[in-house]
């Protein structure tokens, strides 16, 4: 058991008993509460009493096919949404960030509005209509720990209400680059496509399946035209996750994956079954024969 990981409950509360409609969540022990409405119901969602509070919001949604969001912050968030924000016309979901006990006070959710846009856009995962970044207001050292605690808690319910646009997938240092060796837990898996000339490694860490940087990928996508993977692939061209280096692209930097399915997508420029074709370096073992075999020893183990 990893002692370091420390779960955490969050509670989700469907205010009308559907899961696309109006919903809050709230984590123990946490000061925090966020409500996310899809547009349809803003007005019902603005007369609540934690959205006429001083907070963060996000508006989200798509602006001729690209996602698109903004951030802002106000000292009533109702407010603010209801007088200015309405007349945008592109936005289809809000999420409202108050707090309970009303301790947020202006300068609190001015470094909150200010942090989120550095994480979007650090992410790079969608366009803000945010014009300029609008700078951390200064607090104390005690404010500013408060509100990055605050912050965290954020950055871990958006993606719970499958607002994935604060996602980081790059990673900064690899179980490899930690000096960690590989063993028959967790080896090095390898990707080699002779024909063109491509290779890629990888590990499992943490759950997530990391192509590691110095990988190598195709220069474009050569697959079917509006496959899932072809937009993961254009999306980590155009965040520079994957550069181009003569006729093909490197990873810069480490990059998790959902699957190895979706690493030997990109990493091909079509369509790919990453069980296969992942193999453990200096063996024919694919990735799926070890999983098996894993699975069937840990089996045997607990017996």
């Amino acid at each position: 058991m990893n002692e370091g990981i420390k779960g955490r409950a969050l509670e989700l509360f469907f205010i009308d008993g559907r899961p696309d409609g109006m919903l809050t969540a709230e984590v123990f022990n946490w000061t925090g509460h966020v409500l996310m409405t899809p547009r349809t119901q803003i007005i019902e969602a603005l007369k609540r009493e934690q959205a006429r509070r001083t907070g963060v919001y996000l508006l989200i949604g798509e602006r001729e096919g690209e996602p698109l969001a903004y951030i802002g912050e106000s000292e009533d968030v109702a407010e603010r949404i209801r007088n200015h924000d309405s007349r945008k016309e592109w936005w289809d979901k809000a999420v409202l960030i108050t707090s309970n006990d009303r301790n947020l006070n202006k300068a609190h959710v001015k470094y909150l509005e200010a942090r989120l846009i550095e994480e979007a856009r650090h992410a790079a995962r969608i366009v803000l209509e945010n014009g300029t970044d609008p700078g951390r207001p200064g607090l104390s050292e005690a404010q500013r720990a408060n509100m990055e605690a605050f912050l965290d808690h954020v950055l871990m319910i958006l993606p719970a209400l499958r607002v994935d646009s604060f996602l980081k997938n790059t990673r900064p240092i690899s179980q490899r680059e930690m000096g960690i060796a590989a063993t028959d837990e967790v080896p090095v898996f390898e990707l080699h496509a002779r024909r063109h000339g491509l290779r890629a490694t990888a590990r499992l860490e943490g759950g997530e399946f990391v192509v590691e940087k110095g990988s190598q990928a195709r220069k474009s996508w050569e697959g079917v035209e509006s496959h899932s993977y072809q937009a993961l692939h254009d999306e980590l061209v155009k965040s520079g996750v994957l550069r181009e280096d003569g006729d093909i692209r490197v990873f810069s930097e480490n990059y998790a994956f959902r699957s190895p399915s979706a690493a030997a997508a990109v990493i091909n420029g079509r369509a790919a079954n990453g069980r296969l074709e992942w193999k453990v370096t200096g063996q024919r073992k694919t990735y799926g024969d070890w999983e098996a075999e894993k699975l069937a020893r840990d089996q045997a183990e607990g017996e």
